[in-house]
């Protein structure tokens, strides 16, 4: 079984864009995104989930990554292999976003709420992300700023 998943990197002045929500009674802090549907393409998959999620059109995307290694699934109890495709985008009012500074915000109060906030590429590290793949692509983007 496998599971297609699709994130976001939206970087603006040296910060990139997370996502932090609860997923089964869980804090997990991830780039924005979610999973493919069928009949959907992988960039529409992510014009929809950040339409969704943020209430913004992304723009220009770029593939960035595709998981190359095996990944169990952490949310399935089944085996469960991950598969992740990201691609940066920019959107056109990157001020108007709806961040917050503290990470889970009001989340713990409405754990259906997803808040976004900024991490800094020049501070942060790997670990202030939940997801495994996630933290290999902060790797790259590190390496690539």
């Amino acid at each position: 079984m496998f599971t297609i998943r699709v994130y976001g990197l939206f970087i603006h002045n040296g910060h990139v864009l997370v996502s932090d929500e609860l997923i089964k009674g869980q804090r997990i802090t991830k780039f924005p995104g979610g999973g493919l549907e069928f009949g959907e393409g992988t960039k529409e998959c992510l014009i929809r989930e950040i339409r969704e999620e943020i209430g913004v059109e992304a723009l220009e995307l770029a593939h960035f990554y595709t998981t190359d290694f095996f990944q169990q699934s952490t949310f399935h109890e089944r085996p469960m292999q991950v598969l992740s495709v990201y691609y940066t985008f920019r959107i056109a009012q990157p001020d108007a976003l709806p961040t917050v500074a503290e990470p889970f915000f009001g989340v713990l109060e409405d754990p259906d709420q997803e808040v976004f906030r900024w991490l800094d590429l020049s501070t942060s590290v790997a670990e202030d992300l939940s997801l495994p793949i996630d933290r290999v692509v902060w790797e790259m983007l590190r390496g690539a700023g």
